[in-house]
């Protein structure tokens, strides 16, 4: 089951143990600032679209990279992403086959865009950048790597879930950031605020920084659930953004699952979710992120919902492409 961040995380106060940890936390700062010092980062022949966060945990920018990825599809690019491939269990350089590899090999996020787009995974961006141009990418797209130094990027995209903002503002591990905000937002060309947002970040991000806003909508598949009750489980940064999106969309959870993010799915695990979608009247509720990692006898059982982006502004995102190919 899940094991939530810490909650001093999410407190707008300087908790005691936030407090404590400062020093930590001032350490893990000055790491990478001498990383950031030393590094000497390729530079790709093509553009190099960056869609990162600053925090550790779901902020929506795996749903951005898609949202993204499909639009430069659809101008006639040939986008390819760019992953670490975290919690798979190959390094990489490779390109992700999904009719070979599996979430396991690669990892969850990388073989769920690999079923729609090109996906390289490899913690050097720099060399799965060199493949990927080689193979006839026109533009790449990281997903996450904000923070990495290997790969000159040619835009930044920061996404924040705006239920939490920036919790309490710390980076590790007296807080959920991976480097100082201030650091990080100077770098952005853009911040998407993803889902309502109760948090004022105004006072923080620096006036050339653009913000746009976007909220999480699910499939059609959601009209599969009505008159069922509905058991939804998740493993994701933030599952609760998930279960609210179905009982915003009229479909609540009378049971909600919760699983750390990238879990691997245990042969006990998918026996107890077994159990639960053979009750009467009632359909198992999962992401595309937890259900490419259950095994294909479970699957039948469990309802997809996805979810897509819909922006606040619906050129924005189209701004945003022009401004990536104008500036190379």
């Amino acid at each position: 089951m899940k094991l939530s961040p810490p909650a001093f995380w999410l407190r707008h106060n300087r908790s005691w143990q936030a407090r404590a940890l400062r020093p930590a936390s001032l350490l893990f700062d000055t790491i990478s600032l001498v990383r950031a010092m030393r590094a000497r980062p390729a530079t790709a022949s093509i553009p190099v679209l960056c869609c990162g966060n600053l925090s550790v945990g779901g902020t929506g920018k795996t749903i951005l990279v898609r949202d993204l990825a499909a639009r430069l599809l659809a101008r006639g690019e040939q986008p390819h992403i760019l992953s670490r491939g975290y919690g798979g269990r190959l390094t990489g350089p490779l390109r992700v086959a999904a009719d070979v590899h599996t979430a396991q090999d690669v990892g969850d996020e990388p073989f769920m865009l690999a079923q729609d787009f090109p996906v390289w995974i490899g913690g050097n961006r720099a060399e799965t950048a060199r493949l990927a141009t080689e193979a006839g990418a026109t533009c790449l797209i990281m997903d996450d790597g904000l923070q990495n130094t290997t790969l000159r990027q040619t835009m930044r995209l920061i996404t924040i879930d705006g239920a939490i903002g920036l919790g309490n503002g710390q980076t590790l591990p007296a807080g959920p950031l991976r480097e100082p905000a201030g650091k990080g937002l100077m770098r952005a060309d853009a911040l998407i605020v993803i889902g309502r947002n109760d948090t004022d970040l105004a006072a923080i991000v620096p006036p050339a920084v653009t913000v746009l806003s976007a909220r999480l909508i699910p499939s059609a598949a959601i009209r599969r659930l009505q008159g069922k009750q509905v058991i939804a489980f998740a493993g994701i940064g933030r599952p609760a953004k998930f279960f609210d999106m179905l009982r915003d969309a009229g479909a609540p959870a009378m049971r909600s699952i919760t699983f750390d993010d990238h879990h691997a799915y245990t042969e006990r695990d998918c026996r107890r979710l077994s159990v639960l979608a053979r009750q009467p009247r009632t359909a198992l509720v999962t992401t595309r992120k937890d259900w490419v990692k259950l095994p294909d006898w479970l699957r039948d059982d469990v309802t997809v919902i996805d979810v897509e982006l819909l922006w606040s502004d619906p050129e924005a995102p189209e701004r945003l492409l022009d401004q990536l190919f104008a500036t190379v």
